[in-house]
């Protein structure tokens, strides 16, 4: 019985331990909105990102989310200002796809 509630418990860790990995860059952020390039002028919220060419990857990253915390990526104001105070300017940042 101690056995199986050890394993148990072992499981239970093992599964809050991530196995995926962050990639590291910067942000910054700008404040005039243009139309983006996966919806043109259509109105998708203010919590958007510029993506450099490999993450953009041909549009294929259009509609993705990512997790940031503080490769480098280009934020509106309100997205930037979620992370960090926008008075920074630019930040170090780890992110990844959710």
């Amino acid at each position: 019985m101690a056995k199986i509630a050890f394993l148990l418990a072992a499981a239970l860790l093992l599964g809050l331990v991530s196995v995926s990995q962050a990639i590291q860059g910067t942000a910054t952020f700008y404040t005039t909105y243009n139309p983006s390039a996966c919806y043109g002028n259509q109105d998708n919220g203010r919590m958007i990102a510029a993506a450099s060419d490999g993450l953009w990857a041909g549009g294929k990253i259009c509609g993705t989310m990512f997790t940031v915390r503080t490769a480098t990526i280009d934020l509106s104001r309100e997205a930037f200002a979620a992370i960090a105070n926008p008075v920074a300017g630019k930040v170090l940042i780890d992110y990844q796809q959710l």
